[in-house]
């Protein structure tokens, strides 16, 4: 219980600090145009019966402001003259427009008033973004030192590509590391640059491939089904799989990447939630694998845990990678954290057309 009430103190706090940040945003550029701000509060002060709803409230004396704090923590608001805002004050707009009322202003200066929240916020993500490559600085495998390559699937193997093949770049610009922007440039590139077999060559792209609905992805990095380790009493654990093993096949379905066996525990998954009986779920549950280790290779069968786990830890890139560590100065940070956050809102922005 101690533990929970600290965790909501901190989500409360933190929650305060952007609500803050957010309505100061609007505050900022109201006062910066002359506009009233008559309250500016954390939280909302909805009243109850007499009692007004204010933890507590000051107002300076050379202030228009009231500046408090609220019961109701939903959020935070600002009360601006001549502006219908959160405190729905209809009596207000019925007067003549004065001139320093948000109604009075031109259309610029309204504009930047309403968007100040979100210029703020969005600040807030790019200074959030610097420090953090100030703290930690940041940490990649680079796509042309991943002599394993990729693993495609069937679409991507169409169009000319190969298991293994290292990607290097497209038309579009060189490859950093694997990440969702190397998905968006190969969706949007006209030309793809490999190494295969230990030599470069090029496969033409249609240049508007439409991904997302692939299953399984169109590409992943290469990272054999190889165990990390076996959890104590877990069903692969009881099945003899230890630390080092390799899963080669499930339910007669060849293996070679821990992508595959994602893909087909996804289906299993998506199988039992239509099960309509117990003997039905662990039918599905009750999985033929077939895995090697340094003498032999073993075929079993074992019953996956109620929640679908094996009970086996994955290898990853870092286990057959070594990452390249790049640190920033602190005055290095911000245009570093800069680009990576609007590359970020680019990507969201991109995105968008698949929602549509």
């Amino acid at each position: 219980m101690e533990i929970f009430l600290i965790r909501l103190l901190q989500f409360v706090l933190a929650i305060s600090l952007l609500v803050f940040l957010h309505e100061g945003g609007h505050m900022f550029f109201s006062k910066l145009f002359g506009i009233r701000v008559e309250k500016f509060f954390i939280f909302f002060d909805m009243s109850i019966g007499k009692w007004s709803g204010k933890l507590f409230s000051f107002k300076p004396k050379t202030s228009d402001t009231e500046y408090g704090v609220g019961w109701l923590p939903l959020g935070g608001y600002r009360k601006i003259a001549g502006m219908i805002d959160e405190s729905f004050d209809k009596e207000q707009m019925a007067k003549p427009a004065q001139p320093w009322e948000f109604r009075s202003k031109p259309a610029w200066q309204r504009l930047l008033v309403m968007i100040g929240g979100v210029l703020v916020n969005f600040l807030l993500a790019l200074f959030i973004y610097s420090m953090v490559l100030f703290a930690w600085g940041e940490q990649f495998v680079p796509t042309k030192d991943m002599t394993m390559g990729m693993k495609f699937n069937k679409e991507a193997k169409a169009l000319g590509f190969a298991d293994h093949d290292i990607l290097l770049g497209t038309d579009l610009g060189t490859f950093k590391d694997f990440n969702i922007d190397l998905v968006r440039e190969l969706s949007e590139a006209t030309r793809v640059d490999i190494i295969r077999d230990g030599k470069h060559i090029s496969l033409h792209l249609p240049g508007n491939l439409d991904m997302i609905k692939q299953s399984p992805r169109f590409v992943a990095p290469y990272i054999p089904s190889e165990v990390a380790l076996t959890e104590e009493g877990s069903p692969a654990q009881k099945a003899g799989i230890a630390k080092g093993d390799r899963i080669i096949a499930l339910n007669g379905t060849r293996i070679e990447t821990w992508n595959e066996f994602q893909d087909i525990m996804a289906g299993l998954n998506k199988k039992l939630e239509d099960a309509k009986t117990g003997s039905d779920s662990l039918a599905l549950r009750t999985v033929n694998i077939t895995y090697a280790n340094a003498k032999d290779t073993v075929e079993t069968r074992l019953v996956l845990t109620p929640e679908m786990k094996m009970g086996v830890g994955l290898t990853s890139l870092l286990s057959y990678y070594e990452p390249v560590k790049v640190e920033y100065g602190f005055f290095e940070s911000f245009p570093a954290g800069t680009r990576y956050g609007i590359n970020i809102l680019k990507g969201y922005v991109n995105d968008m057309k698949y929602v549509f």
